[in-house]
């Protein structure tokens, strides 16, 4: 290393930010360590010695020569044995003679393919850092997660690792349509540009790759679960398979959504019946012919009966029905079908968050063997706080499989700061009692609980084209918190969040604190100052961007704020105890039991299970109505403490992001306040009460409110 380079090197890292960064690189820009920390590093690590046998394997050899030179200002020399100190041991049993003379058969043993171990030992009596693995994908995992390590704690001491992911499918969902708009998209335009493919690939496609691998996903579904059935052609295979060409150097096959009745709009089928002999032969020439076209292919996600998708009920038949149907066709071929269970068509006057349950429970036991049955991790639809789906714990004969929401439809789309990790980790840990204390919804879907063979998880995505994936610059986190918790759910959000800063914002100890504090405490404030003490669902009608209580005209009665909150001058909430819809009773004893007396019920979940009156006495020994405006209140000068504190971070964070997230602060602000105010001003209509001492006055009226819609706001 020249003198001059060193110097500026050291100049670059010795400054706080992480300088010079727009957020295309996400956690990935490996910037130069300061340099006592490139002493340190370097007296541990100095060569690799790193197959470049298959595409996997040297994909990871390239992640960890490209890596360090950015940190160490240096390559890594590369070698073919261990002759020295500081080397750097990298493949499996089969592609390393050198690792296949250690004494580690028994624990790779313990590790599925995709699992890695890290560890300090002597190889040829010399210290060395091992990163093996059973399988190439093992390897290229591990390979990403020493990097992290790298970044994050920058020291090579007492590493000894061995991680294995819990779920054997970890997949982002993507919601984009053939024509390039994403639906419930805030960061620009989908990243498939379907027109110029397959001549034409964007480079951003294998960025894309490199990004899920470096956080232990493994799966993308391309296209809209509101799917056109134009996308199982043969020219948007073709199209398919050019993404997949991408993305295979990092282990990341390609799913697609599936149109049920693509036999008749393709086929020219009379119907989609999935016991017609005819259609079950359609859909089993068509998997065919996808996995000549891509030959790991994963499988198909498929959305039916649910509105307005046609699906197995048109027919008479079950969702199993369905479901096993496809099932067959990919089974030969090692596919899988992931049939979602957001489902509600019922009786009229029945509860809208039972049904999918309702649906769904007779049929436990019935699906293929390769079918997992895909839930939102609440009984609704991705609202800021929701009790888990009781599916969950509900079906042990049945694999099921969360489906979370990153793009935040319902929590400020990508203008608003919400890190989601507080609220996946309360899903993921929360308590079904389905086979006593301790059966956490993670149990019932990894296989401990009810021995389930095939696993996963997915995650509707939050990236675009807008240079930065996401739009709000902070949103990253989530995207990031995601793929880490579908690696391992018992990750605490702290640690997440600790990484991520450490890897894109600022290594200043103090900064890094109060991202933290903001990021971990940012998804309870826009709870607060949007649908507190379980309320849901009161967001404005199709946009879902901003309050609208009072919206009541929409085509079925479930859609319609006023369904969920049913506010009137007795009281507000929904009565799904056994005196209303008795929807409590899909849950467990015990989680019932608890939910059902309002002295029990968490306040954060009071009226989504219960209806009370304005001056019901809450845990605080407040009204119901002064702990609703208090919440809403709290919320709104969080967002302003929020601003202060971000404000203060100036000169500790790369300028182009902290001007944008200081823009986006600004505009949840005003957004806060608007939720604020015309929550409390319509339910004030019924409760007729004053607004209690600390709580903001409205600074216009509830008619003004009612015809100005959110998105029509400066800023959105």
């Amino acid at each position: 290393m020249t003198g001059l380079r060193f110097i500026l090197l050291i100049l670059l890292a010795a400054a706080s930010p992480l300088k010079a960064s727009d957020g295309y690189e996400l956690w990935l820009g490996h910037p130069p360590l300061s340099e006592s920390e490139i002493q340190g590093v370097a007296e541990g690590l100095r060569a690799l010695c790193a197959p470049s046998r298959g595409a996997l394997q040297q994909t990871a050899r390239r992640e960890i020569l490209e890596a360090t030179e950015r940190m160490l200002g240096s390559a890594l020399a590369p070698v073919e044995t261990v002759d020295q100190e500081g080397v750097l041991v990298l493949g499996t049993p089969e592609s390393s003679s050198i690792i296949a003379g250690l004494d580690l058969a028994d624990d790779l043993e313990t590790l599925s393919e995709e699992g890695f171990l890290i560890r300090r030992l002597e190889v040829d009596g010399h210290p060395a850092i091992v990163i093996a693995s059973a399988g190439d994908r093992g390897v290229l995992y591990g390979t990403f997660a020493f990097l992290r390590h790298l970044q994050v704690h920058r020291s090579l001491d007492k590493l000894d690792r061995m991680e294995s992911p819990r779920f054997r499918l970890r997949l982002l969902n993507h919601w984009d349509n053939l024509d390039g708009s994403v639906e419930r998209g805030y960061a620009g335009r989908s990243l498939w540009d379907w027109e110029e493919l397959p001549e034409v690939t964007d480079p951003r496609l294998a960025d894309y790759a490199r990004a899920n691998a470096s956080i232990g996903l493994n799966g993308s579904v391309l296209n809209n679960v509101n799917a056109s059935a134009r996308s199982l052609e043969p020219e948007y295979l073709h199209k398919a398979a050019a993404i997949a060409g991408e993305f295979r150097p990092y282990g990341i096959p390609v799913f697609l959504s599936a149109r049920f009745s693509a036999p008749m709009e393709l086929g020219g089928l009379s119907t989609a019946d999935p016991l017609d002999e005819k259609v079950s032969a359609w859909w089993k020439r068509k998997a065919e012919e996808i996995y000549r076209i891509i030959p790991d292919f994963g499988g198909f996600l498929v959305k039916a009966n649910s509105e307005g998708q046609p699906g197995p009920l048109t027919y008479g038949r079950s969702h199993a029905d369905g479901a096993n149907m496809l099932a067959a066709a990919v089974e030969p071929h090692g596919g899988v079908v992931m049939w979602r269970a957001f489902v509600y068509d019922p009786e009229p006057g029945s509860d809208r968050i039972a049904q999918a349950y309702d649906a769904m429970k007779p049929l436990d036991g019935e699906f293929a063997s390769n079918v997992l049955l895909q839930i939102k991790n609440g009984p609704l639809d991705f609202q800021p706080r929701e009790p888990f789906h009781p599916l969950f714990g509900g079906m042990a004969e049945t694999q099921l499989m969360p489906e979370l929401q990153v793009t935040q439809e319902y929590l400020g789309h990508s203008w608003q700061l919400a890190f989601l990790a507080p609220m996946w980790r309360e899903f993921l840990h929360a308590d079904t009692h389905a086979k006593g204390p301790g059966s956490t919804v993670t149990a019932t879907v990894d296989g401990s609980l009810f021995d389930q063979n095939l696993t996963g998880i997915a995650g509707v995505a939050n990236t675009g084209s807008d240079r930065n994936w996401t739009g709000h610059p902070l949103a990253q986190a989530n995207w990031y918190a995601f793929g880490r918790l579908a690696w391992n759910p018992d990750l605490t959000s702290e640690a997440i969040a600790r990484e991520w800063i450490a890897m894109t914002l600022t290594r200043d100890e103090e900064a890094a604190a109060t991202v933290e504090r903001l990021l971990l405490e940012s998804r309870e404030a826009v709870v607060d100052y949007s649908m507190p003490l379980g309320l849901t669902h009161l967001m404005w009608e199709g946009h879902h961007y901003g309050p609208q209580p009072w919206c009541d005209h929409l085509g079925r009665p479930d859609w319609n704020p006023t369904y969920f909150h049913r506010a009137d001058e007795e009281g507000i909430g929904f009565d799904r105890t056994k005196e209303g819809s008795n929807a409590l009773a899909q849950y467990h004893p015990a989680v019932r039991s608890r939910f059902a007396d309002p002295a029990t019920c968490p306040d954060e979940y009071l009226l989504w299970f219960h209806r009370v009156p304005w001056d019901f006495e809450m845990k605080s020994g407040r009204t119901l109505w002064e702990e609703l405006a208090r919440h809403y209140q709290r919320g709104v000068d969080w967002v302003e403490a929020a601003r202060e504190k971000w404000s203060g971070l100036k000169g500790k964070i790369d300028p182009e992001i902290h001007a944008e997230v200081a823009e986006r602060l600004e505009i949840q602000e005003r957004d806060a306040t608007r939720w604020r105010d015309a929550c409390l001003l319509y339910f004030g209509t019924f409760s007729k009460r004053p607004l209690p001492d600390g709580v903001g006055g409205p600074s216009q009226s509830l008619e003004e409110f009612r015809r100005q819609d959110p998105l029509d706001l400066e800023g959105p």
